[in-house]
């Protein structure tokens, strides 16, 4: 799997323990010490997914993330020191795409990271490129969505799961079997967590003017709506 991972870090060890990891899978990485570095060397280079810790220095990782989010959707891994799910939900909430705790086994984050890069780049030889649902167009070959005709800036995560439910419109989804779908693997994961990459995809949908792309089933879980622009 060839690709480009930028990692940032304030500790040079944890550096140098990820990139001898993802290097020996034969990816290409390039590291920085803070929040600062890290957008330098982001905004400089190709980057196919960003590992980042939350606390550093000068600019921490989550202010980092916003920043690469005004202009990209580059998955983003969060490191953290804290197992604190307050940090977890913040994170996904701003854009991240997963989160792995310190310490972590370096072939768990070679896991987290293959999983990720997989769901990115586009699925080819899909049975089915383009779903259709009302106004909502999602193209798996290519890895975009449109509503009424206005891309959708939506993390690689985010893709995946409103993907998963347009693939199988009228069915409803379990929080379970989405976190097992769009992750690629079993993984305990809260509700919480689920329901924060929900309320994003609603958002960038309210943004377009469209209410209805995800219905909530109560007790059960979520299915995919009517996808109509209101008015």
């Amino acid at each position: 799997m060839s690709a480009t991972i930028l990692v940032v870090d304030d500790d040079p060890h944890i550096c140098d323990v990820i990139a001898y990891a993802l290097e020996q899978d034969g990816m290409t990485v390039t590291t920085a010490g803070n929040g600062h570095e890290g957008l330098a060397q982001f905004t400089s280079m190709p980057v196919h997914l960003v590992v980042l810790d939350v606390g550093m220095p000068v600019m921490d990782g989550l202010e980092m993330c916003r920043e690469i989010r005004k202009s990209s959707e580059v998955p983003i891994l969060f490191l953290s020191a804290r197992d604190d799910e307050i940090d977890r939900i913040v994170g996904l909430e701003i854009g991240g795409d997963d989160y792995v705790t310190k310490p972590f086994s370096p072939r768990e984050l070679m896991a987290r990271v293959k999983t990720i890069l997989k769901r990115a780049r586009p699925q080819i030889g899909s049975v089915e490129n383009s779903l259709k649902q009302g106004r909502l167009l999602v193209d798996t070959a290519r890895q975009e969505a449109t509503l009424h005709g206005v891309p959708l800036n939506l993390t690689s995560l985010e893709f995946a799961i409103l993907a998963g439910l347009m693939a199988r419109p009228g069915v409803v989804f379990a929080r379970r079997k989405i976190i097992d779908s769009a992750y690629g693997t079993k993984r305990h994961l809260s509700d919480r967590t689920v329901d924060s990459h929900i309320r994003n995809i609603r958002a960038k949908c309210a943004e377009v003017g469209c209410n209805n792309v995800i219905e909530t089933v109560h007790g059960v879980g979520f299915r995919v709506g009517a996808c109509e622009i209101a008015g």
